[in-house]
């Protein structure tokens, strides 16, 4: 029933699941999650995010360098191809601009976006997009790069409307996470109620940004239903018309041709 569009599954808490994987991915299952994205942070640990989610269909996976990461290695435009040269590979990311974390000269950060966009050009894959204070850098350094040719998500979306209006322009989806949910984003919510129905995803962004009623708690996929409530709350609909829409979009974003059931009156 839900698409998680972001999480990061070889960085949760296990303990809950006697620190079994299978575990954890039973009760993803009867909680009706449907599809995960497993999004890659550095090349250092991401052999070992392939192969932990290498025997699931239900989890594609993303391959990319996050604009905070300042240690290991910093990958090629041909390296990036590389990687993403993988069936199970459907998206190039996350990358983008982070000035809240990182100080000084940034140059370093803009030709580590520009080679993931080049790359995400020359596998024809959506980008994940992480931005934070970065202003509309972001946004210029997309437009310049050609980036509308091969769309993708600006993932926990924190930003306002207008902001909103030009990454749809840029042909990119809208993603929410838990930070929806709290009391002090407005901003967010007036994002989510204005959305095009087509253009929207949700998101756990899990083991970080736990949603309104485990917020500062562990995060995990299941806990995507929250944001899906949420948005429903915002957008006067059911949980289940923003379950479908949102996997719809998920699924035409990136190609993928499956059957889902949508289960009527779902309710725990």
């Amino acid at each position: 029933m839900f698409i998680d569009s972001h999480c990061h599954l070889d960085r949760i808490d296990l303990a809950p699941y006697q620190n079994d994987f299978n575990l954890f991915m039973q009760e993803a299952e009867n909680s009706r999650i449907d599809h995960m994205l497993c999004i890659g942070i550095d090349l250092e640990s991401y052999p070992a995010m392939q192969e932990l989610v290498r025997p699931y269909p239900s989890i594609s996976l993303s391959v990319g360098v996050h604009p905070n990461v300042t240690e290991g290695k910093d990958p090629s435009v041909e390296e990036l191809i590389q990687l993403a040269d993988n069936d199970k590979v459907i998206a190039v990311g996350e990358t983008g601009l982070d000035y809240f974390r990182s100080e000084g000269d940034l140059e370093w950060q803009h030709q580590r976006f520009r080679n993931h966009i080049r790359a995400a050009k020359a596998v024809t894959k959506p980008l994940i997009i992480h931005t934070r204070e970065a202003g509309h850098d972001s946004l210029d350094l997309l437009a310049e790069e050609g980036a509308e040719q091969v769309g993708g998500i600006i993932h926990c979306f924190t930003e306002d409307w207008a902001y909103a209006k030009k990454a749809l322009d840029l042909d990119f989806y809208i993603s929410f996470s838990g930070i929806v949910t709290f009391k002090n984003a407005e901003q967010i919510k007036e994002v989510a109620r204005k959305v095009p129905a087509e253009r929207f995803l949700i998101e756990t962004d899990s083991p970080y940004l736990a949603p309104v009623p485990f917020r500062g708690k562990p995060n995990y996929p299941i806990y995507v239903r929250y944001v899906a409530e949420h948005l429903a709350e915002l957008r006067s609909t059911s949980v289940e018309e923003i379950a479908r829409q949102s996997s719809e979009n998920f699924n035409t974003l990136f190609n993928r041709e499956v059957t889902i059931q949508y289960l009527s009156g779902f309710r725990e």
